[in-house]
């Protein structure tokens, strides 16, 4: 296997982008709210959430003394909202399992709700230091380039975390700095459409540029379109109970203008099957 990891270590060193959770201090509960904002969620989109969010809660305690209406109205349009309630029972079971302090261990990560095989190793490795294989998208596909010799990656899968590990150095420290870096790599230099193999640090050790940068298929999956969609529904419902501050709506006002019925009255069920809407006495409100 080639040595990926010092040249990542060089490249990154010179070449990380500056960002909120990479400077020093920037603590557990920092990092654990970015990584919940970051999943499937533009890094230009999520820092200024992220400053306005930790200015309000500046701790997992903060956080869980709140109304989860609060989180959800807080979240506003980085999507996928059921992240902002999930964040917010992560909150409760910190302060009340782990006395406010978000844990280090993996085991006791992955027991928090809302967290995954990745957010619970990036974690430990990015807030605490440990030395665990962190897998994101990004990461997936420089391995598949530069290891694997594959255009893309195949579907996520629990190999994913021993093929990271493989590459990793033994010190905790470097290997924290190959995690962060080959996420970075597949960041900013070889994205999925447009990799910039001239300036990538990995060029001469890259097994997919050796092979001539074959087509091995894409398995990836799509994401739907949004518009029209009864994910778009479920976010215009949100933003109207959002915007009625600690109000309930009456429901036969949500959105009553949606040009599809059946979608609309879908959405609101489903908002509240996922417990992110309350609905009482002919009444739609946000989580209490």
């Amino acid at each position: 296997m080639p040595d990926i990891a010092t040249p990542l270590i060089a490249w990154y060193r010179d070449n990380a982008r500056d960002l909120p959770w990479r400077r020093p201090g920037f603590g557990a509960w920092g990092v654990l709210v970015s990584e919940f904002m970051l999943q499937q969620t533009p890094v230009a989109r999520v820092v200024p959430h992220l400053t306005a969010w930790l200015e309000r809660w500046p701790t997992p305690a903060d956080l869980a003394g709140d109304a989860p209406a609060e989180a959800v109205r807080q979240w506003a349009n980085l999507g996928y909202p059921r992240r902002a309630l999930w964040l917010h029972r992560a909150a409760v079971q910190i302060r009340d399992r782990h006395d406010g302090q978000v844990p280090s261990d993996v085991d006791q990560l992955l027991a928090l709700t809302g967290i995954g095989d990745y957010t619970a190793r990036a974690v430990a490795a990015f807030a605490y230091g440990h030395r665990h294989p962190v897998v994101d998208t990004n990461t997936r596909r420089v391995l598949a380039r530069a290891v694997d010799g594959r255009s893309q990656p195949g579907s996520p899968a629990k190999r994913d975390l021993a093929a990271m590990a493989a590459v990793l150095p033994a010190d905790d420290a470097e290997a924290a700095a190959v995690n962060a870096a080959t996420m970075e790599l597949g960041a900013v230099v070889c994205t999925a459409r447009s990799p910039r193999c001239e300036v990538c640090p990995l060029a001469r050790v890259c097994a997919w540029r050796a092979a001539g940068y074959p087509d091995t298929g894409d398995e990836r999956r799509r994401q739907a379109r949004y518009e029209g969609s009864d994910r778009q529904a479920r976010g215009a419902v949100l933003r109207v109970l959002r915007d009625a501050d600690a109000h309930a709506v009456a429901l036969d006002a949500v959105i009553a203008n949606w040009p599809d019925q059946r979608q609309r009255d879908r959405a609101i069920d489903s908002l509240i099957a996922d417990g992110l809407a309350e609905a009482s006495g002919g009444m739609l409100a946000l989580p209490r």
